[in-house]
């Protein structure tokens, strides 16, 4: 038997291609657990507090907090200011306008159609990576994505037949695609922060910091009012995006994302989906319906694919 060829990853070390290492399967679990479970947290954040500020509120947390174990651990947090223009593009992406569109989509669609948008992120990745790093479109790859979305698309159909697609749900629609967009975009940006050396925590915690002082400045612009919600519910809320959803699963995706390729770690955009309607069932009464449990063996098919298949990493 030939021994198992290797392929070096965005990150120079190199490991045997085809099934993910145990360090990439954990990382891979803990973000869609921590982002599956952040859908019910985010549904106790809307109401009251606008939406720039509620997440705001969040990034502005998960940056003093990475900030903190920065300096604790006595990590880099000095860097040129080129470097500081790539984190400034993380932030505008990942931690603002991607939450933002979001938010704003969900006033006027269901928040599965949302779900099924925001896993065209698989897709959206893979293009990405092939425009501007040279990853090759893999078919396996393709095939495993479109599983994924054929399957959030099964999962959700009910809410999807049932929204009524008037001009204001279009809008809604057209929201979430621009916040899919900053989220693959973003993903770039980290992939080319990695590939120059720079620690994906330091990224984060500057990219946090500048994604807060944008939502900020639009905060001031638009004149909202910056308060929290009093209630021990979305104080919870709060304190599981801050950390776990942002600073735990952001580290853990991003770090998943310069060890694996755009392609592969995308797919937990479709992923957790299934975790939030798991959670769903137990704290909501979510029924699960043929077809949804139709949809949940296609994503899960398109997983398997995603994770047995060769990496391929972007070329550097």
């Amino acid at each position: 038997m030939s021994a198992p060829t290797t392929t070096p990853n965005s990150l120079g070390s190199s490991r045997p291609s085809g099934s993910l290492a145990a360090v990439d399967l954990g990382l891979y679990g803990v973000t869609v657990f921590a982002w599956g479970a952040s859908w019910i947290a985010l549904k106790l954040q809307v109401g009251v507090v606008a939406p720039e500020i509620s997440v705001l509120w969040r990034f502005a947390a998960g940056a003093i907090i990475m900030a903190a174990w920065l300096a604790l651990r006595g990590k880099p947090w000095r860097f040129p200011l080129v470097a500081h223009l790539r984190f400034a593009a993380m932030g505008a992406c990942l931690f603002c306008f991607n939450f933002l569109f979001f938010y704003y989509g969900a006033k006027s669609i269901p928040s599965g159609l949302m779900s099924v948008v925001f896993s065209t992120a698989a897709i959206v990745n893979l293009f990405l990576a092939a425009l501007f790093l040279g990853a090759p479109l893999r078919p396996r790859t393709l095939l495993a994505a479109a599983l994924g979305m054929a399957g959030v698309g099964c999962l959700f159909w009910p809410e999807i037949v049932g929204a009524d697609l008037n001009w204001a749900a279009v809008g809604g629609l057209g929201y979430c695609f621009l916040g899919t967009l900053f989220f693959c975009v973003g993903n770039i940006v980290s992939l080319g922060t990695q590939a120059r050396g720079i620690p994906v925590l330091s990224a984060n915690a500057w990219g946090m910091a500048y994604g807060s002082a944008i939502l900020a400045v639009l905060g001031l612009i638009r004149g909202q009012e910056f308060t929290v919600e009093p209630t021990a519910s979305y104080l919870l809320a709060l304190a599981y995006l801050a950390v776990i959803a942002s600073v735990v699963a952001f580290a853990s995706y991003l770090t998943l994302l310069g060890r694996i390729g755009a392609g592969r770690a995308g797919y937990v955009t479709v992923m957790f989906p299934l975790v939030a309607l798991a959670i769903s069932s137990v704290f909501e009464g979510y029924q699960w319906s043929p077809i949804a449990a139709f949809g949940a063996v296609l994503a899960l098919s398109g997983n398997l694919l995603i994770l047995t298949g060769p990496k391929g990493q972007p070329k550097r």
